[in-house]
């Protein structure tokens, strides 16, 4: 089939590669703008760019796709170039644009969208970091047929996958960006025998993934422990839990649920025992042991190799 594909991080690279091994057409690459990024803030192309410029597909970086917009000609000029080409289907995945009524409109076979999540939960931003967050025990990836709505479209494919105890965003990421590859190679292999069959989305259950921003990640010790290490994992590897040690901020990259309760209700955030198999910290009516850590500057260490280059005595208050 000859595609249109609009996408911007590593997730939407994979499900990039996928349609390409399979054979399909994309005859143009929708990806956002050049971002500065490092210490020196240097323009950095996204990986869906870097794999369409290996490939050498034509690209598109407008700023917005709205033709009313700040950007209208961006919109104007990505508006030719998708008229022009007379594309069958466009597949969509973590593009970070929304798309208007004429870009979903285009396609001969309409818009697709892979979604990191079992719609109608997790509709949104940051499906994977919510549902971690949330302690689902299970997520997955759903095609959709593109509408104007926020995630509202007809399901057409989805598979489940359980979320382990252990999963962080990033690992489960990965999981879910393979899933996501190879449902849409096979939602469009069913469009092109006429057996997709689409579904609409239930009206119960609906839940949204917020966008998650870096000052939700600051630890606070007044939650249960439970609550905290789900946020820690939930914010692995972006945009990192953490809390401050002696006024600097301290990483928090693994924690597990101790046992025990802490002395007081005024405790939390105190370090009760300091050990190479973890640092026990006081949080609500329950323990935290803090398992990986990173101090500015420096690299993430396992709490023993962390002890090693650090005094940390019982008595220190966290955050």
């Amino acid at each position: 089939m000859k595609l249109v594909f609009a996408g911007t991080p590593e997730f939407a690279a994979v499900a990039l590669a996928s349609l390409l091994a399979a054979g399909h057409e994309v005859a143009l690459v929708l990806t956002q703008p050049d971002r500065p990024a490092g210490r020196g803030l240097k323009l950095h192309a996204s990986p869906v760019k870097q794999l369409a410029q290996q490939h050498g597909i034509p690209i598109a970086q407008p700023r917005s796709l709205r033709l009313d917009g700040k950007y209208a000609d961006d919109a104007h000029a990505a508006q030719q170039l998708l008229q022009a080409l007379g594309a069958d289907a466009m597949v969509v995945a973590a593009y970070g644009l929304i798309l208007p009524q004429w870009v979903l409109a285009l396609p001969k076979q309409g818009c697709f969208n892979i979604h990191g999540s079992l719609l109608p939960r997790w509709r949104g931003a940051a499906p994977i970091h919510r549902a971690i967050e949330a302690g689902d025990t299970q997520t997955g990836v759903t095609i959709m047929q593109m509408d104007a709505g926020l995630d509202t479209g007809d399901m057409l494919l989805s598979q489940a996958v359980p979320i382990q105890d252990t999963a962080t965003t990033g690992s489960l990421h990965d999981q879910l960006a393979d899933l996501g590859a190879q449902l849409m190679v096979q939602a469009l292999a069913l469009l092109q025998q006429g057996s997709l069959r689409p579904v609409a989305q239930p009206t119960a259950g609906v839940t949204y993934a917020a966008k998650v921003g870096k000052a939700e990640a600051v630890i606070d010790w007044a939650q249960p422990a439970a609550t905290i290490t789900r946020r820690v994992r939930a914010f692995n590897p972006f945009p990192g839990a953490s809390t401050l040690l002696r006024g600097e901020p301290l990483k928090v990259w693994a924690a597990s649920v101790g046992t025990g309760t802490p002395p007081t209700s005024q405790s939390y955030g105190l370090i009760l025992a300091v050990a190479h198999t973890g640092i026990a910290v006081a949080a609500m009516d329950s323990i935290v042991l803090l398992n990986e850590l990173q101090r500015p500057g420096g690299k993430r260490l396992g709490v023993a190799d962390f002890l090693r280059g650090f005094d940390l005595q019982p008595g220190t208050v966290l955050g």
